[in-house]
């Protein structure tokens, strides 16, 4: 059973995630500090890789071979979505303030 074992493919993907997201390699401009930016740029890089990314051994995205969407995104398609999720987030602005006159308030 030992034998089956192999490390090889989250090798092969580690430095595949390494190379894609230059933040995560220590002496490059593009290194983060903050966690918050890590997890951001990750959350980018696995969309990229799984939605718009074409595979060369699957001819398609990992998405499209594993039936969850039938088109290749584009980077549009993502910007899309986070500026939709973004407008949710943002409250929505108030009218101009009405000063009520003396003779109103009676």
């Amino acid at each position: 059973m030992e034998g089956d074992i192999s490390t090889s493919y989250i090798e092969r993907h580690n430095l595949t995630t390494r190379m894609s997201v230059r933040c995560f390699t220590r002496l490059t401009n593009a290194f983060t500090k903050k966690l918050d930016n890590h997890g951001h740029a990750f959350a980018l890089y696995a969309v990229w890789y799984n939605f718009v990314r074409i595979h060369k051994t699957l001819r398609m995205s990992p998405v499209m071979a594993a039936g969850v969407s039938k088109t290749l995104w584009s980077m549009e398609d993502i910007v899309g979505l986070v500026e939709q999720y973004e407008a949710k987030l943002t409250p929505a602005k108030r009218g101009p303030y009405k000063k009520r006159s003396a003779e109103n308030s009676n």
